[in-house]
C-alpha cells in the first residue's frame, strides 16, 4: 500500500461508506451483538482502512465494514481509520484478503470474493477466463490459490457458484445443497435454474449429486424443460427410501415455539411414549 499514513486519523462515520459491490455481508445477528457490545466497552481497537473518494473529502472503506455497522448501531460517531491511496483494483485485492481469514465465511461470499479478486488481477495484467467450462490453470487463479492456501481448481469452482442463481445460492448459504452438486447445477441456464427452483419448492427437496451432474450433462446437450426437472426430482433417493414427512404446521401445535431439530425429539418421544402405551394394551389383554 502507498501513501499508507503512519497513524490513524478519526473520521466522521457518516462520512463512510461501503466498498461498492463488497461481496461480504454485514448482519445483524448473535456475532455482531457480541461486536456492538465489545466496541461499546473497548472502542474499536482496530483502525478501519479506507480510500479517498475522488473530488470528496469522504471515503470508501476496504477493511473494516463491520466494525463501521457496530461502531454505528454503538451511537460512535467517528472511528479510527488508516487512509490508504488505492486504486479500484489494488482495493479489491486488498479487501478479499483482509476478510478471508474470518472463521465464519459463506459459500457466497467466498465465490463472490474469489470473482472479484481474479478480475482485479486480470486489469493488473494477469490471464484469467471466467467464462471458460474447464477447471483450467490460469495465472489468476494460480495467484488467488496460492495466496488463499488452496488449490486453483478451487478458486474456479467457487468462482462458478456465482452463475447461480440468488435462490439456489442462498441454498447453498444455508447448508440444504452441498458445494459440489452446486458446481454442476450453476451450468443451467436461468430459467432452468427457476424451473428447478420451482420443483425443490413445490417437493421440498433438492437435487443430488448424481441428479445435478444429469441436470447439467442434459443442459449443455438438448436443454432442460420444467417436466423433465420434475420427473427427475420426483425419483427416490436412496436415503429417501425409508423416509416419509410429516408438514411441520401438523406439529406446530403442540410444540408451537420449537425448531426443527426439538420438534423432531418431541415426535420421536411421542412414538416412544405410544409404543409403551400399546405394549401395556397388549399386556393387559393376555
Amino acid at each position: 500500500m502507498k501513501n499508507t499514513m503512519k497513524k490513524p486519523v478519526a473520521i466522521p462515520a457518516e462520512k463512510l461508506h461501503p466498498f461498492a459491490g463488497h461481496p461480504f455481508k454485514v448482519k445483524d445477528d448473535e456475532e455482531m451483538n457480541t461486536l456492538i457490545e465489545s466496541v461499546q466497552t473497548q472502542g474499536i481497537l482496530s483502525p478501519l482502512i479506507v480510500r479517498p473518494i475522488e473530488n470528496t473529502d469522504e471515503y470508501e472503506v476496504i477493511s473494516g465494514h463491520r466494525r463501521l455497522h457496530a461502531a454505528v448501531k454503538a451511537g460512535i460517531t467517528e472511528v479510527p481509520a488508516l487512509i490508504v491511496s488505492l486504486d479500484r483494483d489494488a482495493a479489491a485485492i486488498v479487501l478479499v484478503d483482509s476478510n478471508l481469514h474470518r472463521e465464519h465465511i459463506l459459500p457466497s461470499e467466498k465465490a463472490f470474493a474469489y470473482k472479484m479478486k481474479a478480475e482485479a488481477l486480470a486489469h493488473k495484467g494477469y490471464r484469467t477466463d471466467l467464462t471458460s467450462v474447464q477447471v483450467a490453470p490460469k495465472l489468476a487463479t494460480e495467484q488467488i490459490a496460492e495466496d488463499a492456501g488452496t488449490s486453483k481448481d478451487t478458486i474456479k469452482r467457487y468462482i462458478r457458484l456465482t452463475n447461480l442463481i440468488p435462490e439456489i445460492l442462498q441454498y447453498v448459504d444455508d447448508g440444504r445443497i452441498a458445494f459440489t452438486p452446486a458446481v454442476e447445477l450453476s451450468y443451467l441456464n436461468e430459467q432452468e435454474q427457476y424451473d428447478l427452483l420451482e420443483q425443490m419448492e413445490l417437493n421440498d427437496c433438492t437435487p443430488s449429486l448424481s441428479q445435478a451432474c444429469r441436470f447439467k450433462k442434459m443442459s449443455g446437450e438438448e436443454g432442460l424443460t420444467l417436466e423433465v426437472i420434475a420427473t427427475v426430482m420426483s425419483e427416490e433417493k436412496a436415503n429417501q427410501r425409508e423416509m416419509f414427512k410429516v408438514p411441520m404446521e401438523r406439529i406446530r401445535k403442540y410444540v408451537p415455539n420449537a425448531n426443527t431439530k426439538q420438534a423432531e425429539d418431541f415426535v420421536m418421544k411421542a412414538c416412544e411414549h405410544y409404543r409403551r402405551y400399546l405394549i401395556r394394551q397388549r399386556d393387559r389383554e393376555r
